[in-house]
């Protein structure tokens, strides 16, 4: 309630759910922050048709763009965050290993820099049950990413570091 949230990865099947269920909870401002242009779009109206008073901000970009987060912080005041943009699907990613370690570890390092810098009180990233004993790209890449997070989490004074491991999410498109 009254804080001003952040979903990165928010038109994928994870992050658009997490944003219909944060909207609910009435925070100052929904930021929805995503690479497709088009999930982008979709989630802004389905939120939009939840007709609930909340300013909605729609941020189509890279987590990887630490200036345009910086941007969206000095514009809006962010106070929390979730981190649900991943490349998640196993066989796309172990054939395309250089995106999916960019952007599932260095985006995520990106971003846990950014929580830092800004002090943004609360970080939670979304992770999977494949991080545990990781056989794949995908896995090892969600728990190096875990790892980040527990590490600025234990060195951290302002930023509280959490993370949540799902399992396979029904009607993902992952």
């Amino acid at each position: 309630n009254n804080e001003v949230v952040l979903i990165t990865g928010a038109g994928g099947s994870i992050g658009s759910e997490l944003s219909k269920q944060i909207i609910k909870l009435k925070p100052l401002k929904l930021i929805l922050f995503d690479n497709s242009e088009h999930s982008l779009y979709q989630i802004e109206r389905k939120i939009s048709e939840m007709r609930i008073s909340c300013e909605i901000v729609c941020v189509l970009g890279s987590i990887l763009n630490s200036k345009l987060l910086e941007k969206i912080h000095r514009q809006h005041g962010i106070t929390m965050m979730f981190h649900a943009a991943a490349y998640k699907h196993v066989p796309l990613v172990e054939k395309n290993i250089t995106q999916g370690v960019s952007n599932n570890i260095l985006g995520t390092l990106c971003l846990v820099e950014f929580a830092e810098k800004c002090l943004i009180k609360r970080f939670t990233l979304i992770s999977t049950d494949k991080a545990v004993r990781p056989t794949n790209i995908m896995g090892a890449s969600k728990r190096f990413a875990e790892m980040l997070a527990q590490s600025a989490n234990d060195t951290s004074s302002v930023t509280n570091f959490c993370m949540v491991r799902f399992g396979n999410v029904l009607n993902s498109s992952g």
